[in-house]
């Protein structure tokens, strides 16, 4: 699938829908404590770059990186629209994000999501692109509806 990869600076309705879709489905699977997505206004907080991925005028999906620290950051409020799940968008967003987050100077990634099965295929891709299980971080407590992983650049 071809896309095209862009800052996003979350005023495209589609852009905003996607975002509201996904914070929306969180609080459909988890409970509002376990619920960690970022909102809007957190979403365009200072140290937070949000892309957006695009198929012609079609948005397939949205990723953003928190910056944590001159070294860390947090890959964050990573969504593929449903219509596009499965065509490996989701993979080709990751690896942007990635390789930006290597190109700022980042060592290490960083992520939550969630641990029920409704987070199976999140799970599976971030293991795949080499992120590992690991403790909570920065700002996060032990949850059991959580899972945290981690990965060096």
């Amino acid at each position: 699938m071809s896309l095209r990869i862009i800052v996003d600076d979350l005023t495209a309705a589609p852009t905003r829908a996607l975002i509201a879709a996904h914070l929306a489905g969180m609080h459909e699977n988890s409970p509002p404590e376990s619920v960690h997505a970022l909102d809007f206004g957190a979403l365009a907080a200072p140290g937070v770059t949000v892309w957006s991925a695009w198929r012609d005028d079609d948005l397939v999906g949205i990723g953003a990186l928190a910056q944590l620290d001159s070294e860390l950051g947090e890959l964050t409020s990573m969504r593929v629209d449903d219509r596009f799940r499965g065509t490996g968008a989701g993979r080709a967003l990751l690896r942007h994000i990635v390789a930006q987050a290597r190109e700022r100077g980042i060592r290490s990634l960083w992520l939550e999501t969630g641990s029920e099965d409704a987070f199976i295929s999140a799970r599976a891709l971030y293991a795949s692109e080499g992120f590992a299980p690991c403790r909570p971080f920065e700002g996060y407590a032990p949850d059991p509806l959580s899972t945290f992983m981690t990965r060096e650049l």
